[in-house]
């Protein structure tokens, strides 16, 4: 999605990306080595309308640099496509099935360039508990959609069976 020798910004809080400020669990989950890529079943069962494999970014890093791609593709030029648009630009408010990419960051990329699918955490639900959004492009060819994966980061990361 985004190379990886793009700059970071220095002065970003550890704790936030794009400004955004990830969920404790989350972060407590990257600190324990806890946030590791499960089996592809796993992950399957957690998001089933995906047919091709996600990798999961697993420390800060690696999310703040994939999320910056979210920039890239809700610009004019793709973001009809892959139904992305930054809210403070868009005539009305931004909706399923459309990513407002300036209340998302990413949780998982696909595994083979060009899959062009994500997970990401969506912000528009609240700062404090953002929902789990999947893109879908396998339930309806024609149209690139964003659907929920789960109500809550702790409900998705249960589903991962990361926590009980």
């Amino acid at each position: 999605m985004t190379s990886p020798d793009a700059p970071v910004d220095p002065a970003e809080p550890a704790d936030t990306v794009r400004g955004l400020r990830l969920p404790q669990l989350l972060l407590d989950l990257i600190a324990d080595g806890r946030w590791r890529q499960p089996a592809d079943d796993v992950l399957a069962a957690a998001v089933p309308w995906f047919e091709d494999p996600l990798d999961l970014l697993t420390d800060v890093a690696a999310i703040r640099r994939q999320s910056r791609s979210l920039d890239d593709l809700g610009g004019a030029d793709l973001g009809p496509l892959f139904r992305q648009t930054p809210g403070s630009t868009a005539a009305a408010a931004v909706e399923l099935p459309w990513l407002d990419t300036e209340q998302a960051v990413l949780l998982a990329v696909c595994r083979h360039a060009g899959d062009d699918v994500a997970i990401a955490l969506d912000y528009r639900t609240g700062p404090d508990g953002p929902r789990v959004v999947g893109s879908d492009i396998w339930t309806d060819p024609r149209a690139y959609t964003w659907r929920v994966a789960a109500p809550s980061f702790p409900a998705f990361a249960s589903a991962l069976g990361l926590v009980p």
